[in-house]
């Protein structure tokens, strides 16, 4: 059943001749072909996954499109998806492959940046289900988890025993220990325990033909029991010790003996010397030769204090020469930087406090240090700002020692995210800078020549090139303007792969330092490692899976690089018109904007920021940003989802987007899903029926001020039995929602109903207008009315606008986007004389003010007083805290929740420092958004899922404030946020309006 192995993937027995070095590394020898199976062969494929997996088994389209991408150039649709329930179950899933005679791939958080997790397999997702911390034993310093347990999940767990997991690569907010143990990760505090191959104890696998068993360290003694015992596991056994045998001495001569030597599979471990490690040996062999089904880990002790000290030097390769400096000092990281990825986020004005906390240079290398106390750890640190401020590693040398943590968080995001940032060139007609030859090893103490003769390689090939990279290990990353999109380019790209591979071969170094072979650097293996011991890998290989079923077509028996790939000579370029306008320094229109995700998943972190409440919720790809922009991308190009605007498959994944605007400022590439959420509806609802709450919440805005006159009898018919019930059904609204209550005067009536005086300008008084939105107008107007007296107070003349007008926010939820439009001019012509002489405009309502600082922009780009209006549009507190004014203080507890808008286009730094000027206790709670975002709540299919969202972090700690201290105050400034938290914990919450304006009242007359 299926295709034979010779059919299917072309692939050479390993006793066949093999072609010399060059032949090689010039593609001549290909060898890997997909698997393609006939329509009868997949069918039964489907009838038995379905029959036997107790997971998720997708063959839908939809699935295929979303993993057919990872972060790498490459790009394969898969032959089917499965998110299985356990560990029993993701050995179902291997066990109908192998009746079926299909390839399998098991894929983590799919941040491979060299291909390792797409391929034409079926793709089985641990990271949904499997992803157990099964134990943490911290005497003996190691745990056993599952392989698709994110690495900050193990490190939170070991945390609480003082230890943790050392590797970190940049993605371990969202990377997953079965993908580091596949790739032999590394990451910053490589320096202070290894890569992943030195922290793993022992792995229990699975092969395709059935077999399971422990491996890890084997005696002599034991191995021969091994080997006597017969069976599978002592037949892989046999052979490995004879391919140990046969090639011992030349992987002692041969393999480079660097800290990060990742290239290539681990045949060393298998060496007397290191024990016969035979799990260690499977570290590095990216799924191709058995899969992880539990691994169990080194943990080290973690130091309690941490500290950096940033050094700036005049270039890069005078910051790596000073490597031997560097570890003189004894620092667990050593991370190096240089000024392409500071100009590139200058250029998109991205980072500019992050960047303003570097010292003077052009190159900086950031050292932390850690210590158990904090007197230890500065010691240390002051003593190394001091031996470079010396000059002790060259003259025109900086040292600045960042002590807070906050900072130290910003300095680190540079390095982190700040490759992310720059993935889109700025010049429209200049090729991206992109992943193809990232992440190369050498010694570290050859590093500095290393990147001279790298630079000058790359400037042959007139390319542009960032370097940074884990310096203390020798690693460099390079982002390379690589031009893969002409038939031209990509040979032009092969033959500096080549010549890069030699260079590095000659530095003694590995293709790869971090994040494996993959495709990206298979072919050129033997350039490193020569035809016996590529012979030896292509064995290692057979031993384990003699039918290449497992990830075929990497490591070994590989691709070439510039095979499948995603973005290659057969892109298609799509013009699309659409209703907003997408523009940014990198380029227009909405094929480029949705070529912003670059596939690192960041959108998928389960801890810190906004995005993406619904992954969190639910563990969805296709519910992240990255699953739903991949969909987009697949839409564009028409070959897995064909229909375009009116695809179910894109629709779908787009239900459950809550619109938050986080992955608009938390993404590296800030991907704004809410506005492509919000195009794409626009014209899938031209051909579709809208939902129900279309008209009941969508354009709330036209028909409040007509219910709000008649309050008590529209509160009646929302809250009375049956007639509510009823209501809900019509409007689309959850059952066990309760509908926000109509007050029974509107601020608008408030304030006509106010002393004229109140009205009247006080000599030398300044205008403001106060933007009083649905929602304050009609269902909590005293906190318009608190926002009044406090802008009063600090000496403005209040106005609103003559006329009630409407910003149409949640408009964009349901596409309806030509009206949204429509006003926004009546806006502008509204408001043109105030917008003219400069007045500012003040709002409450994050969600609200946001149209003016994101859609407004988008809507009508070319409106002279559109952008003006934006630049002069301020949140209440941004407004206040800038004012003059001696601020009474106010003894009380505060916890804030952030709305997602507010922390997306305005940053949460107003309200804090105005709480700070209040002088009151506060804490900014970590909480993500708090699930209701505007109608998403309220609707009946969603309900369920918000709840979901708000008791991930935000229900729970406005619970246990409130049970600390029953007078703590609960204040954020959006009226879902408030809806959420007071129908989910029964907490009323304040706006920080009210909580000024309490300030002001009880201040002594």
């Amino acid at each position: 059943m299926g295709t034979s192995l010779d059919e299917g993937q072309g692939v050479k027995k390993s006793g066949d001749p093999h072609a010399s070095i060059a032949s090689i590394a010039s593609g001549e020898r290909h060898v890997a072909r997909p698997f393609t199976g006939t329509a009868a062969v997949m069918q039964t494929l489907e009838s038995d996954l379905r029959r036997h997996v107790r997971g998720e088994v997708r063959f839908d389209q939809g699935s295929k499109a979303m993993y057919a991408s990872d972060a790498s150039n490459y790009r394969q649709i898969p032959l089917a998806v499965v998110v299985p329930k356990d560990v029993d179950d993701l050995l179902a899933t291997l066990a109908a492959c192998r009746r079926n005679d299909v390839p399998f791939l098991a894929r983590g958080g799919g941040t491979s940046q060299n291909g390792q997790c797409v391929n034409v397999a079926v793709v089985a997702d641990a990271s949904k289900y499997v992803n157990r911390v099964v134990s943490v034993d911290p005497a003996a310093r190691v745990a056993i988890v599952e392989p698709g347990v994110v690495c900050d999940t193990l490190r939170d767990a070991a945390e609480q025993h003082g230890l943790t997991f050392a590797p970190d690569p940049a993605t371990h907010s969202r990377c997953t220990l079965g993908g580091m143990i596949a790739n032999n990760s590394c990451g910053a505090h490589s320096v202070m325990a290894g890569k992943t191959v030195e922290n793993v104890e022992a792995l229990e696998i699975a092969t395709f033909d059935g077999a399971r068993f422990w491996v890890g360290p084997t005696s002599d003694d034991e191995l021969e029991r091994i080997i006597a015992a017969g069976g599978r596991q002592g037949e892989i056994y046999a052979a490995l010790k004879r391919l140990r045998d046969t090639y011992a001495a030349q992987i002692r001569a041969k393999f480079p003996q660097i800290k990060r030597r990742v290239s290539g599979f681990n045949l060393d471990q298998l060496l007397p010397e290191n024990g016969f490690n035979v799990a260690r040996a499977l570290v590095g062999t990216e799924g191709t030769c058995a899969v992880t089904l539990q691994a169990k880990v080194r943990l080290v002790k973690s130091p309690a204090k941490r500290v950096i000290v940033v050094v700036g030097f005049t270039d890069i390769y005078t910051a790596a020469d000073a490597v031997p400096h560097f570890m003189h000092c004894g620092p667990i990281a050593i991370e190096g930087l240089d000024r392409a990825i500071i100009r590139g986020l200058q250029a998109r004005g991205l980072k500019k406090d992050e960047i303003a906390l570097l010292p003077r240079g052009d190159a900086w290398v950031v050292l932390e240090f850690g210590a158990d106390t904090q007197e230890a750890v500065l010691r240390d640190a002051q003593a190394a700002a001091a031996y470079f401020s010396s000059g002790n590693a060259g003259p025109n040398v900086s040292a600045l020692l960042v002590e807070d943590r906050v900072l130290q968080a910003k300095v680190w995001s540079i390095r982190e995210t700040g490759a992310s940032a720059v993935a889109l060139s700025v010049d429209a007609g200049a090729p991206d800078p992109v992943v193809g030859w990232e992440d190369a090893a050498v010694d570290p103490l050859r590093l500095g020549d290393y990147l001279r003769a790298f630079q000058a390689l790359v400037d042959r090939y007139r390319y542009e090139t960032s370097l940074y990279g884990h310096f203390g290990d020798g690693c460099v990353h390079a982002r390379i303007t690589f031009d893969l999109r002409s038939a031209q380019g990509v040979s032009t790209w092969r033959e500096f792969l080549r010549e890069a591979a030699e260079l590095v071969v000659e530095f003694g170094g590995s293709l790869s330092g971090e994040h494996g072979d993959g495709q990206a650097k298979a072919e050129f293996l033997p350039i490193m490692y020569g035809p016996e011991l590529m012979q030896a890998m292509e064995q290692f290989k057979a031993i384990w899976d003699p039918a290449n079923r497992l990830n075929p077509g990497k490591v070994v028996h590989a691709y070439r690089a510039d095979e499948n790939l995603r973005m290659g000579p057969a892109y298609k370029p799509v013009t699309l018109r659409t209703k907003l306008t997408f523009a940014s320094p990198e380029g227009d229109g909405f094929q480029r904007a949705i070529e912003r995700c670059i596939g690192m998943g960041k959108c998928r972190s389960l801890d810190g920021g906004t995005m993406c409440p619904s992954y969190r919720a639910t563990r969805e790809e296709k519910y992240s940003t990255r699953g739903r922009a991949h969909l987009f991308w697949e839409m564009l190009q028409g070959e897995v989802i064909a229909d375009g605007w009116q695809s179910r498959e894109v629709k779908e994944a787009l239900d459950t987007c809550l619109a938050c605007k986080g992955c608009k400022s938390d993404c590296p590439t800030h991907t704004d899903m809410a506005s492509y959420k919000a195009e794409f509806l626009s014209h899938y609802y031209e051909n579709n029926r809208r939902p129900r709450q279309a008209l009941f919440m969508g354009r709330i805005g036209e028909w409040a001020p007509w219910a709000s006159r008649v309050a008590r009898l529209t509160n009646f018919m929302t809250t009375a039995p049956g007639l509510s019930t009823i209501g809900k059904w019509v409007a689309g609204v959850a059952h066990a929602r309760a509908l926000p209550q109509f007050a029974g005067t509107t601020y608008r009536q408030i304030a006509r109903r106010a002393p004229q005086a109140a009205h009247d300008a006080r000599d030398g008084a300044k205008k403001v207008i106060l933007w009083v939105d649905t929602f304050n107008d009609h269902f909590t107007p005293e906190i318009a009315q608190a926002a009044a007296d406090v802008l009063e107070q600090l000496g403005w003349h209040v106005v609103l606008p003559k006329n009630r007008l409407c910003c149409g926010r949640p408009l964009y939820d349901f596409g309806l986007l030509e009206r949204a439009r429509e006003l926004l001019t009546h806006i502008l012509d509204a408001l043109a004389d105030d917008i003219a002489a400069g007045v500012p405009l003040v709002g409450l309502e994050p969600g609200c003010l946001s149209v003016f600082k994101d859609e407004l922009l988008k809507q009508l780009p070319g409106h002279a007083l559109a952008k003006q209006l934006s630049a002069q549009t301020f949140l209440f507190s941004d407004f206040v805290v800038r004012q003059p004014f001696d601020w009474p203080t106010l003894a009380a507890d505060v916890i804030v929740h952030g709305h997602c808008h507010q922390k997306a286009l305005f940053g949460m730094q107003g309200d804090t420092a105005l709480l700070n000027k209040l002088g009151v206790k506060w804490k900014l709670l970590d909480t993500g958004c708090c699930g209701m975002a505007g109608s998403f709540g309220f609707n009946a299919e969603h309900h369920a899922l918000s709840l979901e969202i708000g008791e991930d972090k935000l229900l729970p700690a406005v619970r246990e404030a409130a049970a600390a201290n029953h007078e703590t105050i609960v204040l954020t400034n959006g009226f879902s946020c408030r809806e959420q938290i007071e129908q989910g914990t029964g907490h009323h919450a304040l706006h920080i309006a009210q909580l000024a304006q309490r300030a002001l009242a009880a201040r002594p007359v």
